[in-house]
């Protein structure tokens, strides 16, 4: 019976096409077969929007994203602000899952906290992306940076800035518990694991925290005030440890690589400013549209993804000197 309707279907679809192009053999118009049910797929859908907190660049920029892409179309997008809080994002996870929207994103604190709501999520029929910071739960995708190639990246340009000096080097690392951390951390220890003549003299959590970089920082650079590198793990917390650099005269001495979604302010213009000397960007409005377009596949595919796994890592936008004053490689709040 079930194939029976399929031919039906496909039978229809071709008369369907076949009127169409005797009409356009008129000199007619065509209407398109496939956009109507298109557009019916995602009117009145919703989509479910968690990040770690709304008040910074990369989550505003993701939400911008999404708006501009789906709202269009009939998606409502509902977005819910854990402010940096574990426990405040828990039960907003959880509330939403006895919303049922139809596809959830969420931008995880840690690789355990959210893990088994994820799961129960996917089980209650909710079709879950995860965004840049992924659990330990794998759904049904995945869009964001890889963290190890990060990792890699900013330690390998922190070794070659190093020849020649001290080869004495310090690692300021997010929060211990989140995935974007720990992978990145990897990252760095594969290339380090290349290069023996790199001490590394500090590697300590600032836990995304300004004002905490700064400080570990500071004390970093009064212990080793030949130090020659740091890699940190993300722009908004690096900030901090710029500032502690510039505040020992070192800025141009220390080099620093880190990492971040790419926004004007933070990246761009940190690095025009020599406080930055690499910046790797995972680009926000890139995420935003692939994050879209997969959403929209979902909710033409309702029910057909069940055990479906996958990756879409981002492809990262080295920013330097060379580049930083270029149009068109940062991007700005308001215009993703």
């Amino acid at each position: 019976m079930t194939k029976q309707l399929g031919i039906l279907k496909s039978i229809t679809i071709a008369a369907a096409l076949g009127a169409s192009m005797g009409a356009f053999a008129q000199g007619k118009g065509l209407e398109e077969p496939f956009r109507d049910s298109y557009r019916k797929t995602m009117s009145g859908k919703v989509v479910a929007y968690v990040p770690v907190a709304l008040g910074f660049d990369l989550a505003q920029g993701w939400l911008e994203g999404l708006k501009r892409e789906l709202e269009p179309l009939g998606v409502k997008i509902v977005a819910r602000d854990p402010n940096w809080s574990t426990n405040a994002g828990a039960q907003a996870v959880t509330a939403l899952i006895g919303e049922k929207p139809d596809v959830l994103v969420v931008h995880n604190p840690d690789v355990q906290t959210y893990a088994k709501l994820l799961r129960k999520a996917e089980a209650d029929g909710i079709q879950v992306i995860q965004i840049n910071m992924r659990s330990s739960y794998s759904s049904v995708a995945y869009v964001g940076a890889d963290w190890v190639e990060i990792g890699e990246g900013a330690a390998t340009a922190v070794v070659e800035a190093c020849k020649g000096k001290s080869n004495k080097i310090a690692i300021v690392q997010g929060a211990l518990s989140a995935a974007a951390s720990a992978y990145t951390l990897k990252g760095v220890e594969n290339v380090l694991a290349k290069n023996p003549q790199i001490k590394v003299v500090s590697s300590q959590a600032a836990d995304w925290d300004a004002a905490k970089a700064k400080g570990i920082t500071q004390t970093v650079l009064k212990q080793h005030p030949d130090l020659c590198g740091i890699v940190g793990f993300w722009d908004g917390m690096d900030s901090g440890t710029a500032a502690a650099i510039k505040e020992a005269g070192l800025t141009g001495k220390v080099f620093l690589a880190t990492s971040g979604g790419g926004e004007q302010k933070g990246a761009c213009d940190q690095v025009k400013s020599g406080a930055f000397d690499l910046n790797l960007s995972y680009d926000v409005p890139t995420q935003a549209t692939t994050m879209a377009a997969q959403i929209k596949w979902l909710l033409q595919n309702p029910g057909k993804t069940t055990g479906l796994k996958g990756s879409i890592y981002t492809t990262l936008i080295p920013i330097t000197k060379a580049n930083a004053n270029i149009e068109g490689t940062c991007w700005k709040l308001g215009k993703s």
